[in-house]
């Protein structure tokens, strides 16, 4: 199963396990205003564990139905859409969701109650409004970034073994001055979307853009696992060289990437007041940035650490040259570097 599907089931797990606590919880809610004082008498048949099992039901198909429909069409189709805009969508299939599941308890010979319904369809549609909210927020800060801000993870920071890429597109600044700076932002934009994917699949996560960068981070075990983190690289080039004819079409080129590549010790924080955000400090940040730079020296479009490869399972899958050990501009001490190349397109 691909990083980015296991992802989204996740996703579609937890909002399935919320949907159900809230569906749990409203009859709960009735029984309790039902026998207030100022209340009516609730209707002869009325039984708490029979309201639970109808609105727990309906949680869980409505979770199914309609968390499926935001995780895996909403917030992938119109991802790069405003959040009114996916609302809207939401709305029009909230009220399809809402159909499907009336149609269904009728089925089970469940009484309806029209002011049941209106009630239920708009505490449901809150929920949904604010589930559709918190997936664009997660989406926004990152995998797991938003999560670990609310439960306060990094308030105190911790000292992490990370693998950094720095991923640096070609000839960025004559592609700049050709397209204009509305259409090279676009261009920027699609290529960001492309290669999210293969980020993802190769268990990678998105630091930080900077410009026409891209920092790719990892963690140290899942990041040697398979040699992802090198094999992240090619994945994104080969995707890229897939999708070049739609490049060459809309702004008459196609993009190509050169990445340096490094591991070790980061200290990972929560950091800001009004823009709050974890973020990663350390040498290996700076190494990995200079080791890119050695790309265009070298004429490579990939170099790696000698640290790096040797955590790693080259053989067989990477044609391997050694470049020397270089003193890299502001370093004291000179650092082993390694090009790769793909060993599927010799």
């Amino acid at each position: 199963m691909k990083r980015r599907t296991s992802y989204k089931l996740k996703q579609l797990g937890i909002i399935t396990v919320i949907w159900l606590i809230i569906g749990f919880f409203i009859p709960l809610y009735d029984r309790l205003a039902l026998f207030t004082t100022n209340a009516v008498v609730p209707v002869p048949k009325y039984t708490i564990a029979e309201a639970v099992a109808i609105n727990m039901g309906a949680a869980l198909i409505g979770a199914l139905l309609g968390g499926s429909l935001l995780v895996f069409y909403v917030n992938v189709k119109f991802r790069d859409k405003s959040y009114g805009y996916t609302i809207a969508t939401v709305i029009l299939s909230f009220l399809v969701v809402i159909a499907i599941v009336n149609i269904v308890l009728r089925l089970f010979a469940v009484p309806s109650d029209p002011l049941r319904i209106l009630k239920n369809c708009m505490i449901w549609g809150i929920i949904v409004a604010i589930t559709q909210l918190f997936l664009q927020i997660n989406n926004k800060f990152g995998q797991g970034v938003f999560w670990n801000i609310l439960r306060g993870k990094y308030n105190t920071p911790k000292e992490e073994s990370r693998i950094f890429m720095f991923l640096d597109l070609n000839s960025s600044t004559t592609i700049a001055e050709t397209l204009g700076d509305k259409k090279y932002h676009a261009f920027l934009k699609d290529i960001f979307t492309d290669i999210t994917n293969p980020i993802l699949d190769n268990k990678g996560e998105i630091y930080q853009y900077v410009g026409d960068e891209v920092i790719v981070a990892w963690k140290h075990n899942e990041g040697i696992e398979n040699s992802k983190c090198v094999q992240c690289f090619f994945d994104i080039k080969y995707h890229l060289q897939e999708l070049s004819s739609k490049y060459i079409r809309l702004y008459g080129l196609a993009p190509s990437f050169k990445a340096g590549i490094h591991c070790g010790k980061v200290v990972a924080g929560e950091v800001g007041i009004i823009k709050r955000d974890i973020t990663y400090s350390g040498d290996v940040l700076n190494t990995t940035s200079r080791i890119q730079d050695m790309c265009k020296e070298f004429n490579e479009e990939i170099i790696v650490s000698g640290d790096l490869a040797a955590s790693l399972r080259l053989a067989g899958n990477f044609i391997t040259q050694t470049l020397g050990s270089i003193k890299l501009k502001g370093k004291q001490k000179e650092m082993l570097l390694i090009a790769l190349k793909s060993a599927m397109t010799e």
